[in-house]
């Protein structure tokens, strides 16, 4: 079984944001999907994160553009959405102002799934989402090519969908230690990129010892 794996970034960063751990927001999300698919496929071909690129604080967009070079020196495909800014306005003050929203990551994520089936990349999907609007993407793919399957991954600290496990062949729910266990090293090299350093922000607690540094069991 060949697997591919499909990141929906926003709800997969929140999730990780909750968890109060900032080290496993530098995770390596191609080594995440070789975890996941242990047992359920013999190999990871393709991981793809969809994302968008939000205005803001400066120290963000440097941790955002690291990460997402990061990503790519491991493999994975990056699908950009894009942001607009729509009026908000204070219930109690009546205070306006301008709300950044990511706009065509769900899309992004439906089409990489879609297009990579019909190019036959894939013989099981496997969704990091916990967003119910993918719903209509499991439908479409099961209506179209009803011998793949699909795998709901469901980020960490949330609830599983009952509506997206009722459609989907498998579910998995992510863990910080999943997450741990796949964290990028703090100095990433490869040809044709810039040496990359893990943002002083993501660094890992006192003491913390690299998955590729633990003893084996």
């Amino acid at each position: 079984m060949r697997g591919a794996i499909y990141y929906d970034a926003f709800n997969l960063y929140h999730a990780i944001d909750d968890l109060g751990q900032p080290h496993l927001k530098w995770c390596n999300l191609m080594r995440l999907g070789q975890l996941i698919a242990r047992g359920h496929a013999s190999s990871i071909d393709k991981a793809v994160f969809c994302t968008a690129r939000f205005p803001g604080n400066p120290g963000k967009q440097a941790r955002y553009h690291a990460y997402i070079k990061a990503l790519e020196m491991v493999g994975v495909q990056i699908k950009f959405g894009h942001t607009t800014k729509e009026p908000i306005s204070c219930k109690s003050c009546s205070h306006t102002w301008d709300q950044p929203r990511e706009k065509e990551t769900d899309i992004n994520l439906s089409l990489s799934i879609f297009e990579d089936a019909m190019d036959d990349v894939f013989d099981i999907a496997l969704l990091v989402t916990a967003d119910t609007d993918q719903a209509a993407t499991i439908n479409a793919l099961k209506r179209r090519f009803p011998h793949k399957k699909i795998m709901n991954v469901i980020p960490p600290k949330r609830h599983p969908s009952a509506h997206l496990a009722s459609l989907c062949d498998k579910k998995f729910q992510l863990t910080a230690r999943h997450l741990d266990d796949c964290t990028l090293p703090d100095i990433l090299q490869k040809d044709g990129y810039k040496t990359l350093y893990r943002p002083i922000e993501y660094a890992p607690p006192q003491g913390w010892v690299h998955p590729d540094n633990r003893p084996k069991s």
